[in-house]
């Protein structure tokens, strides 16, 4: 009975390897139907091989597969014309790029005397026109309260509007020069804004309709380095179990055994020894050998069950014993 043999680190990381691959194909192939709906089909084969060399010098192949993608007539007709027409818009943009060129190389300039200007003669005809209403109506309410000109009630109540006049040309004047800012950056960046939206409107996309997956299937791995360690923990635990039971077994015989000679019957079966070695032999020509017994101990001398049959005595265990006494 030997001691059971560890199992090989290189040799299961190597088989578990080949197992986690063959999940991931097994996986891979499931998954790799044909998808077919109103807008086409897409298929997925097999077209050939990628392969690596593993961390043991080994070459490792695993198969390479191609995702193909194809339209209905309808779509495909539909997907044609929108590529001509992002065609045309990209050459379009790219005809106004070289405009954008030169365009972008004059800096900016706005005049604030000429957006004033703008706005002043825009609006002023009409603020005057209601400025002058409004200080001949003061001048009638202060005469009519009894107000003299030159006063000084008449000249705090004048120079009042004459101020609220002056404040209000003066938001004319804010007020048209931001407009008119607002009005030059746009016509500013209209030829740029044109451009960018034409190069926004030339990016090729994908049908949205055939972004639907498949419904895709799990494969469990196998724990082979698990079951491979299982397996040799139940094999060292069975062995030691049996050597427990036969080191009692034979140890209660050998102690009960005695017969003439003081060698009594021995266990001298071949199979229960190891580290067998022929020293010598009897008067007789019977090989005599050194050995320890499989449940351990120190080292014994003595014969073969199988060189002495005269001498063998059947043991219930179904080893043969030896009376030492029968030996010549």
């Amino acid at each position: 009975m030997k001691t059971p043999k560890a199992p090989d680190p290189y040799q299961t990381a190597a088989a578990q390897g080949g197992m986690n691959r063959d999940t991931a194909i097994t996986q891979m192939q499931l998954n790799s139907g044909t998808q077919i709906n109103p807008w086409g089909t897409v298929s997925t084969t097999q077209t050939g091989q990628n392969s690596f060399v593993d961390s043991q010098g080994k070459t490792v192949y695993t198969p390479a597969f191609t995702q193909t993608t194809t339209l209905s007539p309808e779509q495909q007709a539909i997907f044609n014309q929108s590529q001509a027409a992002e065609g045309n818009l990209a050459g379009i943009a790219n005809e106004q790029s070289a405009f954008l060129k030169d365009y972008l190389n004059k800096p900016f300039e706005f005049n604030n005397q000429d957006a004033e200007k703008w706005a002043f003669d825009l609006a002023s005809p009409r603020i005057r026109q209601s400025q002058m209403q409004a200080e001949d109506t003061l001048r009638s309410t202060l005469a009519n309260k009894g107000i003299r000109e030159d006063s000084p009630a008449w000249n705090a109540e004048m120079s009042r509007m004459t101020n609220a006049h002056t404040d209000q040309m003066n938001q004319l004047a804010l007020t048209g020069r931001g407009q008119a800012f607002s009005e030059a950056m746009a016509t500013r960046n209209q030829p740029i804004n044109e451009i960018t939206a034409l190069l926004a409107g030339s990016q090729v996309s994908n049908p949205a309709q055939m972004s639907g997956a498949m419904p895709q299937a799990s494969v469990a791995g196998v724990d082979y380095t698990g079951l491979v360690n299982q397996k040799y923990q139940a094999d060292v635990s069975n062995y030691q179990n049996k050597l427990g039971g036969m080191g009692g077994l034979f140890g209660s015989v050998l102690g009960a055994a005695g017969q003439a000679g003081g060698f009594g019957a021995l266990f001298s079966d071949r199979r229960l020894k190891t580290d067998i070695r022929r020293v010598g032999t009897t008067d007789a020509g019977v090989p005599i050998y050194t050995y320890r017994y499989v449940w351990g101990g120190p080292v014994q001398m003595g014969v073969m069950s199988s060189d002495v049959p005269e001498a063998v005595i059947p043991h219930e265990s179904g080893y043969d014993t030896v009376d030492y006494g029968g030996v010549r």
